[in-house]
């Protein structure tokens, strides 16, 4: 017995042993830190941190920027560039857990490092190279300067990294994680078309809904304006932190750039912006752009389906994912990654799937931004966007000539318009596997309206102006799947325009700062149900539907009806970005009558003790609600009472050209430039004028962020 028993002890030991061998990944050591900051001695970067900390960097060259915006980034939110890195590399598990072992297997789905080792080097012009080439050295330098903060096994950044981030990325705004998640759910319903020559029309056996996000944008010509001025307000709505939380910063080289803007941790240029010469802004749109094919499944081989008429064989690699567990261990997952002629394969709970998105392949992102900071004029902003190269996202465009301009720009699916592609399209047909996309010159979009006023907010590019001009149903193929909702945002800008009086100033600036819902919104609806209901049998709820009925659907910070109205319909606006299903209007009703006589003891408190902007010790009342155009999206209804904002308005800038083309700009973010360091005087310090609708000046010469420098210097000089 006790050789047995040592036996199975020995076993025991060494089955252990195996266990701990083959769950040992370390992620790697920090390399010397004279390695990582050796590229940094090819650079020189001057930044000029203003009052508000909002670094001002310059350069002789364009790469020197990219070099300096990386350092000071990184000074300021280190930890999310790093998160961004680690997940367009497919590693993120190794340092997050379990959770983010999806975000890895779709970067592997979408082959973004298979394309990275295909076109990188013969595809990325030389000066787009020299440009992540500066950033990742500014990235490198800082990391050897703070080991303590470098996710041990993620440096050295490399130009591959940077390239990777936009092309892992901008398929999202577009809503492609949407259809991923969808696919991977257990309750996706298929919606097959059918083939048009058949004798039926193409149908939907269930609900597609579309991917809708924030934002505004607004441009004024000189004719419009009443005083001879070109303005553009830009005011995209993002979370206030993470990812794709925006980052204020100035880049001004010798080589003629000179812009300030907004970007995301791990990008080198200005995503959306303004130059001297003139400015665009991004709103997110949600175009048709992704396709799905159902697939059939060989049953006696499931690495083979089914294509005009007989078996064809995937293309299999293997997924390997790190997931993280503890110190040097981690689980060691693999899954395989299937693709057929349409595209990357998910194997679902409800089927077996191939999908075919804009965007496929493409690695000249970051190309195109460049040339869009460095355009000068009209015809060099349309001649960089004619790259098309960015796969989805509006752009409202202003300049000091007066110009003015929409496109609702895509990589619009070079479809058969026969067919109908709102469904999903059978998967054994490769003619229904499109090749390329329209031309740039297809492509919609509104310059210079008759009325010189443009807006956007994420809704149909048919209401683009309140001229006689916009772009009409008919004159694209249905097959291109444009937008034909309207927010809240957009149908309180037709309520708000559309007479032939100028929109100067204050009149733009009311219209962005409204925070009412519109006749016919979701919010309306929501309160004409609860109030069709004859409350009279219960004299509480009578008295709230009364109180109700008196909202003006205003939701400023004073007001007494706002907190009712705003609860009540807030779960029925946010549910298409939540994924939440929302409560029916009475529940609803009912829901936020209890939660205010909880939480502040009557159903009248002012909006304002509920909707709060909360940053550090910084706690203030704050306007707005979902989908107004004074966006502010609390994160949840908590039990302390309040509604935290978490996404919305972000960084705003009210750009302005005078008659004469002399510039002039407004900015302000939610937050402060210090991201992630709650110590620093610039964690909270635009909070304030943020939640007053206030401003501050944009400094954009140089002399001026002299005069007001708080802090030079030169990184790996000084």
């Amino acid at each position: 017995m006790k050789r047995i028993l040592a036996g199975l002890g020995g076993l025991i030991v060494l089955g252990m042993l195996g266990t701990g061998i083959w769950l040992w990944h370390p992620v790697g050591s920090q390399p010397p830190a004279s390695e990582l900051a050796a590229a940094a001695a090819n650079y020189d970067a001057e930044i000029i941190r203003d009052s508000f900390g909002v670094p001002h960097v310059y350069g002789a060259r364009d790469a020197d920027t990219a070099f300096g915006l990386a350092y000071a980034h990184a000074e300021d939110d280190f930890e999310t560039i790093q998160e961004t890195v680690a997940a367009a590399r497919g590693v993120l598990a190794r340092y997050r857990g379990k959770d983010a072992a999806a975000i890895d297997y779709i970067a592997s789905l979408l082959r973004v490092w298979g394309t990275i080792e295909e076109r990188y080097d013969a595809d990325v012009p030389a000066d787009v190279k020299a440009m992540a080439e500066g950033y990742v050295a500014g990235l490198n330098l800082y990391a050897s300067e703070h080991p303590e903060e470098t996710w041990a096994g993620l440096a050295p950044f490399t130009p591959e990294d940077v390239v990777a981030g936009f092309m892992f990325k901008t398929p999202f705004f577009y809503g492609l994680d949407d259809t991923l998640l969808k696919l991977f759910g257990a309750d996706y319903t298929q919606s097959i078309a059918l083939d048009p020559a058949g004798p039926k029309k193409a149908y939907l056996l269930g609900p597609r809904p579309a991917s809708e996000l924030g934002s505004n944008a607004f441009a004024v010509a000189p004719a419009r304006s009443g005083d001879g001025f070109t303005r553009l307000l830009i005011n995209s709505h993002q979370p206030l932190t993470g990812p794709v939380a925006w980052y204020e910063a100035q880049v001004t080289s010798g080589e003629g750039l000179d812009i300030t803007g907004g970007l995301f941790p791990g990008t080198p240029v200005i995503l959306h912006g303004f130059n001297k010469h003139l400015g665009w802004a991004n709103t997110v749109s949600a175009q048709d752009l992704v396709d799905i094919y159902v697939l059939t499944i060989n049953p006696d081989n499931k690495n083979q389906y089914w294509l005009d008429g007989a078996w064809a064989d995937f293309d299999v690699t293997t997924a390997h994912i790190n997931v993280k567990l503890a110190g040097p261990f981690a689980f060691p997952a693999t899954r395989p990654v299937k693709r057929s002629v349409h595209g990357p394969v998910i194997e679902g709970p409800t089927g077996t799937y191939a999908i075919r998105f804009a965007g496929m392949g493409e690695i000249r992102q970051l190309e195109q931004y460049y040339r869009l900071n460095k355009s000068e004029d009209l015809d060099q902003f349309m001649g960089a966007m004619a790259m098309n190269a960015l796969p989805s996202i509006n752009y409202i465009y202003g300049d000091k000539a007066g110009n003015i301009a929409f496109i609702h720009n895509a990589q619009y699916p070079n479809r058969n318009d026969a067919w109908d592609w709102s469904g999903d399209l059978p998967g054994d047909r490769s003619d229904l596997v499109w090749q390329g996309y329209h031309p740039w010159k297809d492509v919609p979009k509104l310059v210079n309206p008759a009325s010189g006023f443009i807006f956007n907010s994420n809704n149909a590019p048919y209401s683009a102006t309140d001229g006689p001009d916009n772009l009409k149903p008919e004159d694209f193929p249905q097959s291109m799947g444009l937008q034909t909702n309207q927010s809240n945002r957009s149908l309180r800008t037709i309520e708000l325009t559309g007479d032939r009086d100028p929109i100067d100033r204050s009149r733009l600036l009311a219209i962005k700062f409204d925070n009412k819902y519109a006749q016919g919104s979701e919010a309306d609806e929501v309160v004409k149900a609860v109030l069709a209901k004859d409350w009279s049998a219960e004299p509480e709820m009578a008295e709230a539907a009364e109180l109700l009925a008196s909202w003006d659907y205003g939701t400023d910070a004073a007001s007494r009806t706002a907190a009712l109205g705003s609860l009540t319909t807030s779960r029925t606006i946010t549910e298409k970005y939540t994924r939440l299903k929302a409560p029916a209007p009475e529940t609803a009703f009912r829901e936020a009558v209890a939660w205010l006589k909880l939480h502040h003891g009557r159903i009248d408190p002012e909006w304002g003790e509920v909707n709060r902007l909360l940053r550090g010790t910084v706690n203030l009342p704050i306007s707005g609600a979902p989908d107004t155009l004074r966006a502010v999206y609390p994160k949840e209804i908590g039990d302390d009472g309040e509604l935290h904002m978490s996404a919305g308005d972000t960084w705003i800038a009210l750009v302005e050209w005078d008659p004469e083309g002399r510039q002039t700009a407004q900015v302000i973010s939610p937050f402060g430039s210090a991201t992630l360091d709650e110590t620093s005087p610039h964690y909270a310090d635009q909070a304030p004028l943020f939640a007053k609708e206030e401003w501050r000046t944009a400094l954009l010469i140089k002399a001026e962020v002299e005069a007001d420098a708080k802090r030079r210097y030169r990184p790996g000089k000084d």
